[in-house]
């Protein structure tokens, strides 16, 4: 799948954002549950962790779920708390949808199941982009 595809694709999801939005919304309870559970929270990064690795094409629009994945970590290990709560609860929310084999494009559907994972992402990271930055530049600074 060449980039305009994918960035057309995107574009499509993007423009129902009511949806994506819903379901977000609908995550953020869930996401407060695995942030107060760290033996829960541990098993849902493993299941994100797995999911990631499965993805042939659209893995590389997906490169900051790594990032994201450490910057919960960091937060329920308290190693990194100078990020809002509700960030933190929208980063989950995200990953929770990622990780979803129930999303608005079925991930079974070969070529295009990811999708939406993606545009969810890159929804996401254009909502916090300066606290990822934030979390970035503080990473640099203790290794």
């Amino acid at each position: 799948m060449d980039k305009e595809s994918f960035d057309e694709k995107v574009s499509k999801i993007s423009k129902n954002p009511e949806l994506l939005a819903e379901q977000l919304e609908k995550n953020g309870s869930e996401a407060e549950d695995l942030l107060n559970d760290k033996n829960k929270m541990d098993e849902f990064l493993k299941k994100l962790e797995k999911k990631f690795s499965r993805i042939p094409i659209l893995g590389k629009y997906l490169t900051d779920i790594p990032v994201l994945i450490f910057l919960v970590k960091a937060y329920i290990n308290k190693e990194y708390t100078e990020i809002p709560v509700g960030t933190i609860i929208a980063i989950v929310s995200a990953l929770i949808y990622f990780v979803s084999p129930f999303d608005i494009i079925p991930d079974f559907i070969p070529g295009i199941g990811y999708i939406d994972d993606a545009a969810v992402i890159a929804l996401l990271y254009k909502m916090v982009h300066g606290d990822i930055q934030g979390y970035k530049e503080w990473r640099d600074k203790i290794k």
